[in-house]
Parts: structure tokens; C-alpha cells; sequence
């Protein structure tokens, strides 16, 4: 109680031009008083209003955030608080298990006409975030994680184990190339490394074994490989939905790619023990088979939902502890299939979105910035977490996200080729439970 005597907090409001901000005037018009610890920040609609921005807001010491704009069916844009809500779904699952002070994160629909209920929401927020006292932000941090012992499992002193099917993927390579079907085959080496075979006599540098772990559809995206010409690119299942996704978002012409997929039945990383894609479904040609198993929801988030029984300060003092480790050498967004963007906007300095020092406000708001932008897209190949010379376990975001996209939405990226894309799209039954 001594913490919170005297103690006025600080509320950080966005809200809608045209229908929030209109309330809030109203109130004022109308002479109805409530707590001025309201700092109003005006957008043009609550779908504009980024997800950083209430991270922002607490890092500048906002001990509670509001998001406000039109009741649905009222949006002066027709459908933008129908887009902003659909997004918040999500990304409130994210703030969750990074160990945010959800009591502290609100959101409402207010009209034009309605400066009671303005007043009624504010004062309530003010006299809430009094009871909790002031926020203090990635507090709790617990010490550093011991980075050596993860990434241990990463030198492997054994040989590698070969798979059956190898000699069949070097003879399709080599009649790919020699038939003049395509002009460059991307595949594994030996120890697991992407090669890039351009001719006949190479394709022996291609191999399949327990050190292919990694997603190649990644390269892909890359001008030099698509300079060199029509690409054969080899995927495992799980790979495979990267590659979907790729397609859905149109920036690979499927045409333009031979796919050789590869019966997978696991190459040892830790997404292969909840894989229930074994054998690529959408490949022109398949290697092997290998029969999936069927795995239940509750299996493939088991990892999440054992981390999520930490209290929200124990899961932020986890994450204080893990992202001070981060050097922003952004390995996780050059390894990732589905960073494609031109210009991250980590790159961006005018204005400066992101801090590019590795501080640990400017980590956090990087990896919630990365994992948000994977929001419905992300098809768990882990690569980021695998990448990252830290041995952060990034894939607890990307889990989260999956896991809220698949209960609000029914939707798991990758797997269906003709399933509409949760962001993009909106339905009026999206859940609002959240929504005051």
C-alpha cells in the first residue's frame, strides 16, 4: 500500500479521430469530470494504430495503455476496426507470454455520442492501475541463461546418420539438370549447409541425412538464386508449408519451382518429435514414405503451455534474462523464410522505430516486432531459435501466435493452399470478449 499512497498513474490513450476522440470532446463539452491522467493520442482509425505503440507507451513509463475507436459497423473507414480487432486478438496472446501486465492493457469501442461512457472507462482505469501501482517494465530480470549448454546439442561429434533416399535425390538432380528442366538444384550438403548445384557433376555434394534440418526455402527470395534460373529446391513436409505460405502471399510463381519433396520421419531438432507432416503433400515429385502420425494440439504446444504456467512476472523476468543476451546480429530474420521485406523495419532511421544498440528495450521491441510480423504466417520450423548464436528460445513466441491463430481463427499457416489468410480478411463473429 505505502508503494501506491499519493501514487497518480500515467494512462496512455489511442484512440480514433472520428469516434473516440469525438466522445472524449464531448465529454468535456458536457462539463463531465474525470481523472486527468489521461495522455490522448489521436489516430485516423484504430486500424492504424500499431502494435508497437502501446509497447512504446510503456517503455516512456505509461503505467496502463487504452485503445479506443468505433463500435463495429461504425468505422468512418468502413472496416478498420474490424482489421484492428482481429490483430489485437493476436497480439494480446503475444504480450501474454512475454509476461505483460495484462490488467494493465485495455481496450474499448466509444462513439461520438457516448462521453459518459468515456468518463465512466477512464475513471475506472485510473482508480484500477491505483490499486496496482506503478509499472515497471522487463523488471524482474533473473540473471543470464546459460547459453553454452543450449546450443551444446549444436556440435555434433558423431558422423552423420543417411537417410534412404539419398542416391534417388541425386539422380532426380541429375536429371533435372541434364534435361535442362531447371538451372540450379538447392539442397543440403553433407553436413547439413545449403548447396546450390548447378551442374550435372555436382549433384554428388547433395545429401540427405540427420544434419538437414535446415528450411531452404529461404533462399528463394534471394536475387542471386533467382538470377541463376529455374530452381529445384528440396523440402521436407514441414518445410513444404513455408512454401505454401510463400505462394499465398505471391512471391513465389509455384510454376517457376520444381519441388522434390523428401519423406521425412525426423532429423533430430526439436519440431520433429510434434511433426505431423512427414511427407510433402504439394511436391512435383516425392522421395520416399514415411507414415505422419496424427498429433493432437495439446502435443504441439506443450512446450508453451508448460512455460505459461510461470506467473506474468516470472515469464518477464525469463524473457529480461534471455533477450539481454540478444547482440541484434538479426541472424533470426535473415534465417527466416518469411522475412522478405526489402528494408526491415529495424533498419529504418527516419524516424527511428526500432533502437538498433542492443539494449534490452530495443531487443524486446525488435523480437515482439519480429514475432508479430510472423503473426498467421510462421510455420514453426524453428530456424530463428536454431540460428541464434545467444540460444534464445524464440520459438515460445512463434508458438504463442500459432496457437491463438489456430483457436480464434482455426487457421495453421501452411497447411491448407486454399485457406483464406486470417490478416487481410476479418469475419464479424471474430470473439471480442476482450473488448469492453
Amino acid at each position: 500500500m505505502a508503494e501506491t499512497e499519493g501514487f497518480e498513474p500515467k494512462i496512455v490513450a489511442f484512440v480514433c479521430n472520428w469516434c473516440t476522440y469525438l466522445g472524449a470532446d464531448l465529454a468535456g463539452t458536457n462539463r463531465l469530470e474525470y481523472p486527468p491522467n489521461v495522455r490522448i493520442i489521436r489516430l485516423p482509425c484504430t486500424g492504424r494504430i500499431d502494435f508497437n505503440l502501446p509497447i512504446k507507451a510503456f517503455e516512456t513509463g505509461a503505467d496502463a495503455v487504452l485503445v479506443s475507436g468505433c463500435h463495429p459497423g461504425d468505422c468512418h473507414y468502413t472496416s478498420g476496426n474490424f482489421h484492428a480487432r482481429r490483430r489485437w486478438m493476436l497480439f494480446r496472446e503475444l504480450l501474454s507470454t512475454l509476461g505483460f501486465d495484462m490488467d494493465r492493457i485495455h481496450f474499448t469501442w466509444i462513439s461520438a455520442a457516448e462521453g459518459r461512457k468515456w468518463q465512466q472507462v477512464i475513471t475506472d482505469i485510473t482508480e484500477r492501475t491505483k490499486q496496482l501501482g506503478p509499472y515497471t517494465l522487463y523488471a524482474g530480470n533473473d540473471g543470464k541463461a546459460d547459453a553454452a549448454a543450449r546450443s551444446a546439442a549444436a556440435s555434433r561429434p558423431v558422423p552423420p546418420r543417411t537417410f534412404e533416399g539419398q542416391d534417388a535425390l541425386r539422380a532426380s538432380a541429375r536429371r533435372l539438370l541434364e534435361a535442362g528442366i531447371v538451372k540450379v538444384v538447392i539442397g543440403h550438403g553433407e553436413r547439413g549447409a545449403p548447396v546450390f548445384v548447378t551442374r550435372p557433376d555436382e549433384t554428388h555434394q547433395l545429401a540427405w541425412n540427420d544434419r538437414c534440418q535446415a528450411n531452404l526455402t529461404t533462399y528463394l527470395k534471394r536475387k542471386e538464386i533467382r538470377a541463376l534460373g529455374k530452381p529445384a529446391i528440396v523440402v521436407k513436409g514441414c518445410d513444404e508449408r513455408a512454401l505454401v505460405v510463400l505462394e499465398k502471399e505471391s512471391q513465389v510463381e509455384r510454376e517457376h519451382v520444381h519441388v522434390i519433396g523428401m519423406a521425412c520421419e525426423g532429423v533430430g531438432a526439436a519440431r520433429c518429435t510434434t511433426c505431423d507432416v512427414r511427407t510433402p503433400r504439394y511436391a512435383d515429385e516425392v522421395i520416399g514414405q514415411v507414415a505422419g502420425g496424427a498429433v493432437s494440439p495439446d502435443q504441439r504446444f506443450q512446450a508453451l503451455a508448460e512455460f505459461l504456467r510461470k506467473s506474468p512476472a516470472e515469464r518477464m523476468a525469463y524473457w529480461a534474462g534471455e533477450l539481454e543476451r540478444c547482440v541484434k546480429c538479426y541472424a533470426c530474420r535473415q534465417v527466416c523464410p518469411l522475412c522478405y521485406c526489402e528494408r526491415c523495419i529495424a533498419d529504418k532511421n527516419r524516424p527511428t522505430v526500432i533502437d538498433t544498440s542492443p539494449t534490452l528495450k530495443g531487443n524486446f521491441a525488435w523480437q515482439i516486432t519480429r514475432a508479430f510480423h510472423l503473426a498467421a504466417r510462421c510455420v514453426g520450423c524453428d530456424e530463428c531459435t536454431r540460428a541464434c548464436p545467444a540460444g534464445i528460445d524464440l520459438r515460445l513466441l512463434n508458438l504463442s501466435l500459432a496457437r491463438a491463430a489456430e483457436d480464434q481463427f482455426g487457421y495453421r499457416a501452411g497447411i491448407d493452399r486454399e485457406a483464406e489468410l486470417p490478416f487481410g480478411s476479418f469475419s464479424l463473429e471474430d470473439k471480442e470478449t476482450f473488448i469492453r
